[in-house]
């Protein structure tokens, strides 16, 4: 009965998006309804093909459903490629502003670029990397499967659906305009659908857990899939010109859009790419040192700490603009706040290894955990700073936020995504080990020199372009145009550029060691034994 019931809302779904791209009102418009079709039909006919077919026993993973954490971990690398690459390019276009080629009809410049390359490594790098670790995490920690049978499976190709859907609109020229580039309305609309399914296969599990205790990890990824829910619900609250067309006309404006827009964008930062990876952290950190974590009281202490004050920290990016000085200067005071919360999860993660240190030498993987965690630190030392009014008149508008932007997300989103890459694939496919640890350490210091040249060229310029700015003669005027501060950051672009290649780099030698750990003909032999 369910087999039939979903081929009949297959067979509606696509016959209405073939409806709706003959009746759109724009060239993106059709073309999304067109990738919407081609989906649900392809999905149409696997159903009917498949649905007179034995569906297994339920333990046809083994014990745990691994079948999507399988799926979310090659997801995991494609998409961090893809978002590498193109963030490579971008960065020479800016080094090279004649690679913005314009027989690309305006698809490969920076400003379609740019919004794909963000949405790319944050939302379908990082966004599949916690898909799969937290499907991974939940149920070895709750000693249940996954609640809902495939619902977890709607909630990946759910979700790799609207990455294609958002990729394709950023070229197109379709978003919503904000600071983050928002998709249009009904590629929003879907998402929520995906994140609300995402909630009830996580809660689910935890509800059948037979497990007593719901371990910190989980608590950190619930805290993220239910804010981010949230702030996707406020910050993208719009009103369709036509459900033919992809136009859509916004309900915040002004200095309410602007405070809107950062209350979802640094908090995007606090939950997306800091809660939900800390609970990768307070799971793989142990695991990989073979020792309990540090002090489990100060893992609640630093969840209940960060949920509570990150809210209240965006205002920080609205300094010197019509926002009341009380509202930016309550998230300065909440920014700073935050240091301490933030280091005590480092330190937590850190003093995990004691009596473990010599793993630093010995273990790539563990090496890689440990550089995660430094990363974090350095970036949740130096963005309370910045938010600080005075240090933010010099650093605000200029490259060197984009240096501290990018030393957290390549160096704690990317490292500990890495590492968990390195912890799962063995184990998800059954192998005693990795096919290189040799490779793992090519890696390490490739990706970590990459972002030793990418932010510390970016804190030069940017330093270097507030100074610039700021400067006036004897009279009073300013010193140096605009295009003079271009001009004199050439050299820290192109520093920049190299760093991006590095990065790109050792994630290709990421791929290719998992690649063949999996699927190579000279694997690491099977392992009898469940994936623990």
């Amino acid at each position: 009965m369910w087999d039939w019931i979903k081929i009949v809302a297959l067979g509606v779904m696509a016959l209405l998006a073939a409806l709706a791209a003959n009746w759109a009102r724009d060239f993106a418009y059709q073309v999304h309804m067109l990738i919407i079709m081609a989906v649900a039909a392809g999905l149409f006919v696997w159903t009917v093909r498949h649905t007179d077919e034995p569906t297994g026993p339920p333990g046809v993973d083994g014990e745990y459903m691994d079948g999507v954490v399988r799926a979310g971990v090659i997801a995991t690398a494609f998409w961090g490629l893809a978002g590498f690459l193109v963030g490579t390019i971008i960065a020479f276009q800016l080094a090279f502003p004649q690679l913005n080629f314009d027989a690309l009809q305006g698809y490969g410049n920076f400003g379609r670029l740019r919004p794909l390359h963000t949405s790319a490594v944050i939302f379908a790098f990082g966004g599949n990397a916690l898909l799969c670790s937290s499907f991974y995490i939940v149920q070895r920690t709750s000693a249940a499967r996954l609640w809902g049978g495939n619902l977890a499976w709607f909630v990946f190709w759910g979700y790799q659906l609207f990455i294609v859907l958002a990729a394709t609109g950023y070229l197109l020229g379709v978003t919503q305009g904000k600071e983050y580039a928002e998709p249009e309305w009904y590629v929003d609309i879907w998402l929520t659908i995906v994140w609300v399914a995402y909630l009830l296969v996580f809660m689910g599990t935890l509800m059948k857990r037979k497990e007593p205790h719901i371990y910190v990890a989980n608590w950190f990824f619930l805290a993220m899939i239910v804010t981010v829910a949230m702030l996707h619900l406020v910050n993208n609250i719009s009103i369709p010109v036509s459900i033919f067309g992809s136009k859509s006309v916004q309900v915040f404006s002004g200095v309410q859009d602007g405070m809107v827009q950062w209350w979802y964008g640094h908090n995007a930062v606090g939950f997306f790419l800091t809660a939900g990876f800390l609970g990768m952290m307070y799971y793989f950190v142990p695991k990989q040192a073979g020792k309990p974590i540090y002090s489990y009281k100060l893992s609640i202490i630093h969840f209940w700490a960060l949920i509570f004050l990150y809210i209240w920290a965006g205002p920080h990016h609205l300094h010197y603009t019509a926002l009341p000085d009380w509202a930016s200067t309550l998230g300065m005071v909440f920014s700073v706040i935050l240091w301490m919360p933030s280091w005590g999860g480092m330190i937590n993660g850190l003093m995990t290894l004691s009596g473990a240190w010599d793993k630093i030498r010995t273990d790539p993987i563990m090496r890689m955990m440990v550089i995660s965690l430094g990363f974090y630190g350095m970036s949740t030392f130096e963005g309370p700073m910045m938010s600080i009014r005075a240090v933010n008149s010099l650093s605000h508008y200029t490259d060197w936020t984009i240096g501290h932007v990018h030393s957290g997300a390549l160096g704690w989103n990317g490292m500990i995504t890495f590492a968990a890459l390195y912890f799962l694939t063995p184990r998800l496919w059954n192998r005693d080990r990795l096919y290189s640890l040799t490779l793992v350490n090519w890696h390490f210091w490739l990706a970590t020199i990459g972002i030793i040249l990418y932010a510390s060229s970016m804190w030069v310029t940017g330093i270097m372009e507030g100074l610039m700015w700021r400067e006036v003669d004897a009279q009073g005027f300013l010193v140096n145009s605009f295009a003079d501060t271009v001009a004199a950051k050439f050299p820290m672009y192109v520093v920049r550029a190299l760093g991006g290649v590095m990065y790109l780099t050792g994630a290709l030698i990421m791929v290719y060691n998992l690649w063949m750990t999996a699927f190579g003909k000279e694997q690491a032999k099977a392992i009898a034994t469940p994936a623990e």
